[in-house]
């Protein structure tokens, strides 16, 4: 009896391991099978691995995550199809009580902590060093030269208002009646077609820019979104950022380099505009191109000698006619501001034609004479000045100065619209999208044992 009882208290402990043992296996197979089911569309256009709560349903709930990990503990404790016509018993006679996910981190939370995660996790050991040196070192470069803060259409502005602060003389006219003579200003010439704005006059065939719109209240950025629960993610620093930035750049279109998956062909100029669409994203860029090249014609115009003279020589002239001599300033400035801008135009249809602009101006890469600024839309041929930066690596330097939070929360839109044009993701949502999941089984014997089991999983852990 002694022997028996021994022999019986081994077995049942034995049984009481089996248990244990099990339980941990089949948590371990169900928490990893729930994160087998990633969205296979997000990880093919962006290499991030998440799943979708919806499952592709439309109907998004964590609730559907939980019954998957349910159903992957019951299929591991099912009996073989012989074993249920046998009514056969395992020593563990183990099933599933219960299974529920008790926590889990969706990729917006914490201000799309989780999405910079998986991305930074996605370019681990990505060779950006170099590519990063260059962008930085171009960013430095136009703000030591203040082309971001010199604001070139006030200062014409101000001059403008101080020519127009002068009396002019007046004539009397064969009727007896008097007029006060007009300025003819030649800059008028150019200063009239200001208004137009700078992507009209720097692209002549509107046909090529993309009529793509959007409504940006669907999207991650601008609707109300779900919260996973307790997942605390810091924030990114400033070497983060940058690989951030190189991601961006990776996965996301841009005016002359569109792609055919994305709902936006302009994707970065979204990520630093926010416009619903890409017409309003590309006209901005296009001011800020205008901004930084005026700044930097600016400076080397009025430091060029035989350019100034050139301008000099008109207003004296104009001056004279007038018997305004105190004009001669203002319209010298007036005609340079106007040469300026008729540059800088210049400089935007030649880098929205694939050429190449330098930062800063020379001699030998200035582009129109005096003359032909009166008619620079004639003379915009596009071309290349052989030396300088492509649009591309103008829009890498507005990418590196936008806030990073909002080219992250931009980025969740530019993925939600893309996968969305996939077969069965029309409903696709990123703050359904779980990147770890906090499981819990309850597991039942017909012994009358239980075993509970909680395992935290995620694609990095």
């Amino acid at each position: 009896m002694i022997i028996l009882s021994l022999v019986l208290a081994l077995f049942q402990g034995a049984r009481i391991g089996a248990v244990r043992m099990k339980t941990e296996c089949v948590c371990d197979i169900a928490m990893n099978s729930v994160l087998s089911e990633y969205s296979r569309a997000l990880y093919e256009q962006y290499g991030l691995l998440m799943v979708d709560a919806s499952y592709g349903t439309g109907a998004h709930s964590i609730t559907n995550v939980q019954e998957h990990l349910r159903n992957y503990a019951e299929m591991n404790f099912k009996r073989s199809t012989a074993g249920g016509l046998l009514n056969a018993q395992t020593m563990t006679a183990m099933y599933c009580k219960d299974a529920r996910i008790s926590g889990y981190s969706v990729a917006t939370d914490n201000n799309m902590a989780v999405l910079a995660r998986q991305i930074m996790a996605y370019m681990e050991g990505e060779p950006i060093g170099n590519l990063m040196s260059d962008v930085l070192g171009n960013a430095q470069s136009l703000q030591d030269g203040e082309l971001d803060t010199i604001d070139v259409d006030e200062l014409a502005r101000e001059n403008q208002e101080l020519i127009d602060s002068y009396e002019l003389p007046e004539i009397e006219k064969e009727n007896g009646e008097k007029e006060v003579i007009s300025i003819g200003n030649p800059a008028d010439v150019v200063n009239s077609q200001r208004g137009i704005g700078a992507l009209n006059l720097a692209i002549k065939d509107k046909s090529i820019i993309s009529t793509a719109v959007v409504n940006t209240s669907e999207y991650a950025s601008c609707r109300n979104l779900n919260k996973g629960t307790g997942l605390d993610e810091s924030g990114t620093s400033t070497g983060q950022n940058l690989i951030l930035d190189e991601y961006y750049y990776e996965k996301c279109s841009r005016y002359g380099e569109e792609l055919e998956k994305s709902l936006l062909k302009y994707q970065l100029e979204y990520l630093i505009y926010g416009q619903g669409s890409d017409y309003g994203n590309l006209e901005k860029m296009a001011r800020t191109l205008l901004f930084w090249r005026q700044a930097s014609n600016m400076l080397y115009l009025f430091g060029c000698t035989p350019k100034v003279n050139e301008a000099d020589l008109l207003a004296s002239a104009l001056s004279v006619i007038l018997f305004v001599p105190e004009l001669k300033d203002p319209i010298k400035y007036s005609i340079l501001f106007a040469w300026t801008f008729a540059e800088s135009i210049s400089d935007l249809h030649i880098l929205f034609s694939g050429g190449r602009v330098p930062l800063f101006k020379s001699d030998s890469t200035w582009k129109l004479s005096l003359t032909n600024m009166f008619s620079f839309r004639d003379h915009m041929n596009g071309g290349d000045l052989g030396e300088g930066l492509y649009y591309k690596d103008y829009l890498r330097m507005k990418l590196l100065f936008t806030d990073a939070g909002t080219k992250l929360c931009r980025m969740a839109d530019i993925i939600e619209m893309d996968v969305r044009q996939t077969d069965g993701n029309g409903a696709f949502k990123l703050d359904y999208c779980v990147d770890i999941i906090r499981g819990e089984l309850l597991i039942g014997t017909r012994f009358g044992y239980e075993a509970k089991i909680e395992r935290i999983y995620g694609y990095e852990r």
